[in-house]
């Protein structure tokens, strides 16, 4: 029997579950999501009370990248049909960062495709920085760019950049299944090359590419001995053309649940983020989500479509949280846009935004 008093009673004082506890989470029946829900909102509330951070994505180059990560649509040999293009012109990076600014995000993050940067493209990237913390000075700014050494993670550093985002993806036991062209421990090296520079880490995961419960145990306690200060949480978006095309038929809304909660309970502090794939599979229990992460993605993701800003801001506020920087005050949206009606497990492609001549999804 979960002992959720107990849980809550640990997350309200810091403190992380066990192992086992995190194990008895995933597997329990589905009648007790909601006590669950309940218990891990507990916790998120003593630490971020009723604000949800709203990050936006901007995609600086998509596509062409030399890593052969099975899940990705941007990976090498990927025959997913996104859009494709090398670094995005410096005026439209413009544009997408104050359209997702102006959608309400207080945190931007800049990604890039690729193993890691060269110097030049530091150089590139932390213009574009400091244009947007000139700008923007309150707007945090998370940086993806792969793998980095201390010399470019310090560079990023000093250029404004507040946090570095380097997923853990999965549990190390699993990775090899899911990633030949790099290890785990080269993906655990760099957050704490970041860390050492004084990045915020931003290290999570990839529910649902085959990994067992124990390892999806194993991946998150590990982010914990990494301290990392957010844990983004994305669940497996089946892109045809890749070789987890056709996956994910086992994730419900109930187990994306659970394994939220059970983040939230082993990072009670932490910043927990419901990211890629939660429209998708959470769907219509969404709401219960915000009672878990204090995080979501606002508008589009990389290669993906994600959901209308406007909705998203009306579930904020129907749900009675507040935009984190909003001050209490409703956004407002003026516009919206719904994605025409898709097949089941089919993954909306973004053709909008960057490397399009439509306007963003903010």
């Amino acid at each position: 029997m979960l002992n959720l008093a107990d849980m809550t009673d640990r997350g309200l004082k810091g403190e992380p579950i066990t192992r086992r506890e995190a194990l008895e989470i995933l597997r329990s029946n589905d009648d007790e999501l909601m006590s669950i829900i309940a218990a891990a909102g507990r916790v998120r509330r003593r630490y971020f009370g009723n604000r949800v951070r709203l990050n936006y994505l901007v995609n600086l180059k998509s596509g062409l990248c030399p890593e052969d990560c099975s899940y990705c649509s941007q990976r090498l040999g990927s025959r997913a049909e996104i859009m494709k293009y090398s670094w995005a012109d410096p005026q439209k990076v413009h544009e997408a960062v104050e359209a997702g600014i102006a959608g309400g995000a207080r945190r931007v993050c800049m990604v890039a495709s690729g193993h890691g940067p060269s110097q030049r493209d530091v150089e590139r990237v932390n213009a574009m920085v400091r244009s947007l913390k000139a700008d923007h000075p309150n707007v945090e700014v998370c940086v993806c760019l792969g793998f980095v050494d201390d010399d470019k993670a310090a560079a990023i550093k000093a250029a404004g950049a507040d946090a570095y985002n380097h997923n853990a993806n999965t549990a190390r036991s699993h990775y090899g299944q899911i990633c030949t062209t790099h290890s785990y421990q080269d993906r655990m090296d760099t957050v704490d090359i970041l860390k050492r520079n004084g990045l915020s880490p931003c290290s999570g995961v990839i529910a649902g590419m085959g990994e067992t419960d124990e390892e999806f145990v194993d991946v998150i306690f590990d982010l914990r001995k990494h301290k990392v200060d957010s844990v983004p949480v994305n669940f497996l978006l089946p892109f045809e053309g890749t070789p987890l095309a056709g996956g994910a038929q086992h994730i419900t809304p109930q187990w994306c649940l659970k394994r939220l909660a059970m983040v939230r309970f082993v990072h009670p502090d932490a910043e927990v983020r419901a990211a890629a794939g939660r429209e998708q599979h959470i769907r219509t229990m969404q709401p219960l989500a915000l009672e878990v992460v204090n995080s979501i993605f606002l508008g589009d993701y990389l290669t993906s479509e994600g959901a209308a800003g406007a909705a998203d801001l009306d579930m904020i506020q129907d749900g009675g949280f507040v935009p984190e920087g909003a001050d209490g005050q409703p956004l407002v949206h003026n516009d919206s846009h719904y994605s025409p009606d898709l097949p089941v497990n089919a993954v909306p492609i973004r053709h909008r935004g960057i490397g399009s001549e439509n306007p963003a999804n903010a």
